[in-house]
């Protein structure tokens, strides 16, 4: 089939290119807009329990946890002057006339409550809502953010919420995506050109990479006009597509320069390549999209999205590896060593520096063994004491209006008015005195939870169990018909382990009617819940998919069980160092973000299964070299030496290209994008040093013949429907030494 296609490329040459230059402008003019129709949310399960008591709040009762705070400061004295009163008074109203806006509040329309005052009574807020779905939200509060960021006689108002919050994250990622594609470019071109030695050679993964990027921008904007996708699917596809299109390519254009030095015709090199560095590319693109896959497993679009990003900038960088490369070649020929900047000459098998460190390790693979496995433990030590949690104003920069509003109600507020905890009942029965005793009652009991500063009801306020207000004007948006809702206000911060708490606290206290529970730290609870319960099932599909792919490569049930097991301990050494740095705030002077105690939940399955996906590619790539030496000598030494010195450097390579296209993410302002950036580094990284060059020639030499066994059954599956490369032992990955 491969040879099929590289014929068909070398014959259709001049079509291909054209027709991929004309779909990439296409794909640019309609994807390039992609980043208005994405949303900032899908961190919640649609399906949880919080969730539900949302839409009931939404749909039944068209309330809800405000989105939107104001924090009023007065200029002079307290909040309670006459003239700050009428300030904040005409404030509230004009908001609440605002389009968009289902309810608007106030420390000064409800009759002065305390916890909507500031311990030092200089500051009191404005509580709204915006109502519609995450993408209307968006817009609307992009308009009334900076009419209502203002001094306005004697107050000084600051706008908050969460609607604000996650404005300016998506701002702040857009605008970090631009830096980070601005360092990625250039700084990639230069390692290229070090790699190849030549600027036509290095631009041609460019290329690549840049059809995968471009193209998937417009598929994902097909899919964003059916389903809700994230914003931050950008990221991925930025680093994904520059990156596997480099992979891809990268061992694509070494392999197709060898061919042309071992004296074949370009048309040919490209088939000839096409016959090895082709089928391995294949074969690695289907093991990345498949671990990508498994992230549709879990219910957050937020996850969800980074599968509809990752399957196709991986299809997309395959067919820009597969289709225009090698027309691309065919058309230049031994033109794509113009601009050669130096050469290097390939050194005889035994004698490069991989295979010195390969034979260094096979000669002593118990303590090299001994020693990584214990680093690699201790690295991921601190990963045991991780708490994961949700993003909030604290992932944005110090300096960012939302997070300073925040973090001044954080610090001068008693309680948490914006977060509370939603208790939905839509079928309390109908009004009446009846209904109105048990709300009393219950009411009363939620208020004497440990963490509740106040619990607002139809019936009034209360506090330690005690009716501290009676029912008032601003009650009325807790009735229906059949129905009614509580607010309970915390004490406690709502992302965090007491609001875990508070919410079990409320779940179990008895009530009179079926109640749902919501608001963010009901969120927190049932996103974790919905995650970690779907992990076993998408952690079992990769590994399946893993052992059946490396299985059809090797023929062995040993190798691809090694395989596993290396690149979990080398993903749990990683969230080890992401939970020292992130959760527990080693470093945060230096890369610059606030540690919050807790790990965003998403995050560790998102680099899982993207990180896993990468090992794998590279562990392809290698085990294809390893298990073609093998069959062509059955010296399981040689044959291991061999492979890493044929495919070591050009790995190596392709790892800390990939390292510096993560790295420039790190450079967001954006805490969970940093996290990721310098999470997936550090994995490609390790990946490629300690596990390629130490743990695989260790293991593989300590386990000897007995990494090729398979059960009788399984060899004759393998002898009937096994992959492997075509050719004499002049393996694919040979082409690295021309190309390194």
């Amino acid at each position: 089939m491969l040879e099929r296609l590289g014929r068909f490329a070398v014959r259709r040459r001049r079509r291909i290119l054209i027709g991929t230059v004309v779909g990439v402008i296409l794909a640019g003019a309609f994807g390039g807009s992609v980043i208005g129709n994405l949303s900032n949310g899908g961190f919640t399960d649609p399906r949880s329990d919080s969730q539900r008591a949302e839409d009931t709040l939404d749909q039944v009762f068209h309330a809800g946890n405000p989105n939107l705070v104001l924090l009023v400061t007065a200029k002079g004295g307290t909040v309670d002057d006459a003239a700050v009163a009428q300030a904040g008074t005409a404030l509230t109203q004009e908001l609440d006339a605002e389009a968009g806006i289902q309810t608007a509040f106030s420390y000064w329309t409800l009759g002065s409550p305390a916890p909507l005052r500031s311990s030092d009574s200089t500051q009191a807020l404005v509580l709204a809502r915006i109502e519609g779905d995450d993408d209307q939200v968006r817009e609307r509060v992009k308009e009334l953010s900076p009419k209502y960021t203002r001094t306005d006689g004697a107050i000084i108002v600051g706008v908050g919420g969460q609607a604000e919050i996650f404005r300016q994250v998506g701002t702040q990622v857009e605008e970090d995506l631009r830096k980070a594609e601005t360092i990625t470019f250039p700084v990639v071109l230069v390692l290229l050109i070090l790699v190849f030695g030549s600027v036509v050679a290095a631009g041609l993964p460019l290329a690549t990479g840049g059809i995968a990027v471009v193209g998937t921008l417009l598929v994902l904007q097909v899919i964003a006009a059916i389903t809700d996708v994230s914003i931050f699917s950008l990221n991925l596809t930025t680093a994904l597509g520059i990156g596997l299109g480099i992979d891809y390519s990268l061992f694509m254009v070494s392999r197709f320069r060898e061919e042309m030095r071992h004296g074949l015709a370009p048309d040919e090199a490209v088939v000839r390549t096409m016959q090895t560095a082709g089928r391995t590319v294949l074969f690695s693109a289907v093991t990345v999209a498949i671990s990508l896959a498994a992230l549709l497993i879990f219910p957050l679009f937020f996850l969800r999205s980074f599968a509809y990003a990752g399957i196709a900038v991986v299809a997309l960088a395959l067919l820009g590896a597969l289709v225009f490369l090698p027309a691309l070649l065919a058309a230049l020929g031994s033109r794509v060593d113009r601009l050669v900047l130096w050469h290097r000459q390939p050194k005889e098998v035994g004698e490069g520096q991989w295979h010195r460190i390969a034979m260094f390790v096979m000669r002593r693979p118990l303590p090299i063994a001994a020693g990584v496995v214990a680093l690699l433990l201790v690295l991921g030590a601190p990963f045991l004491g991780v708490h994961f949690g949700l993003p909030d104003d604290r992932v944005l920069p110090e300096a960012a209006s939302s997070r300073v509003v925040q973090q001044e109600i954080r610090t001068n507020f008693s309680s948490q008015e914006a977060s509370a905890v939603s208790v939905v009942a839509a079928d309390a029965g109908p009004r009446g005195t009846a209904r109105d005793q048990e709300i009393d009652g219950y009411a009363a009991a939620l208020s004497n939870l440990d963490g509740v500063a106040r619990v607002d009801a139809l019936t009034g306020s209360y506090v330690d169990g005690q009716l501290v207000a009676s029912s008032g004007p601003a009650s009325a948006r807790f009735d229906g018909d059949t129905g009614t809702w509580l607010s309970v206000v915390p004490s406690v911060e709502p992302i965090s382990a007491q609001g875990e708490h508070l919410v079990a606290e409320v779940r179990s206290t008895p009530a009179p009617f079926d109640t749902l529970v919501g608001g963010p730290s009901a969120q927190l609870v049932d996103s974790k819940a919905s995650i970690f319960g779907r992990v076993p099932v998408a952690a079992g599909l990769i590994a399946l998919v893993t052992f059946v792919v490396l299985f059809l490569m090797t023929g062995s049930v040993v190798v691809p069980i090694k395989a596993i097991v290396l690149n979990l301990l080398s993903l749990s050494a990683t969230f080890g160092a992401m939970a020292f740095v992130f959760q527990d705030g080693h470093f945060a002077g230096l890369l610059n973000f606030t540690a919050t105690g807790t790990l965003d939940s998403a995050m560790p399955v998102l680099m899982f299964c993207i990180a896993f996906g990468l090992s794998m590619d590279y562990e392809v790539f290698l085990l294809s070299r390893i298990k073609e030496e093998h069959d062509a000598t059955g010296d399981n030494m040689a044959s291991v030496a061999v492979g890493l010195e044929r495919s070591g450097r050009i790995v190596t390579a392709a790892a800390a290209i990939l390292a510096v296209v993560f790295i420039a993410f790190a450079t967001s302002q954006i805490t969970f994008i940093k996290m990721f950036g310098v999470g997936m580094a550090l994995a490609v990284i390790m990946d490629a040093t300690l596990i390629r060059g130490a743990l695989v020639p260790a293991f593989m030499r300590l386990a000897g013949n007995a990494n090729w066994w398979a059960p009788r059954p399984l060899r004759r599956l393998y002898d009937r429907f096994g992959i492997s490369e075509s050719g004499p032992p002049e393996a694919e990955m040979a082409s690295a030494e021309g190309a390194a």
